[in-house]
């Protein structure tokens, strides 16, 4: 659970088909809570540690739409979410027998001119096709190059 006092600066909210069923989703297999909700509207606000989503249900509370919404929602974006451990996830999404988007891997990620973040990560999709991006991280690192050149800039 979320703490109290933690309030993000971004929170994103997605316009979902069917409230129930996007709850159920990312509550019961991806480890989020509620937080708190309001069923007569379509609305629940959810969390998993520092991660805070909004779901609000199409045609049911305000729904600002810059335009027509059409199947799969969020195209063009997915949504990271740091997680501790990436195994009691995909074990909850292979018992409901809900398929990858992309499988497990480890991949590291330039941070500085030498440095590198590794995660593992993978990536699935919610009840409306929004691309959710799961990871744990597994360090930092030095990049080779940059140990090339430290050791060419010693001699």
């Amino acid at each position: 659970m979320a703490d109290a006092d933690y309030e993000p600066d971004l929170v994103p909210e997605l316009l979902v088909t069917d409230v129930a069923k996007s709850v159920d989703f990312w509550c019961s297999l991806c480890g989020f809570e509620i937080a708190y909700d309001r069923p007569a509207e379509g609305f629940a606000y959810i969390t998993r540690g520092r991660a805070h989503i909004m779901l609000e249900q199409r045609g049911v509370g305000r729904n600002w739409l810059t335009q027509e919404l059409a199947s799969p929602f969020g195209r063009g974006i997915n949504f990271q979410i740091g997680v501790p451990e990436l195994e009691p996830i995909l074990a909850a999404l292979a018992k409901a027998e809900r398929s990858l988007f992309m499988q497990p891997e480890t991949k590291w990620y330039r941070v500085s001119d030498s440095e590198e973040a590794g995660v593992t990560q993978f990536l699935v999709t919610d009840p409306d096709g929004y691309l959710i991006r799961f990871q744990s991280s597994i360090g930092r690192r030095v990049v080779a190059a940059a140990i090339a050149s430290d050791a060419l800039s010693d001699e």
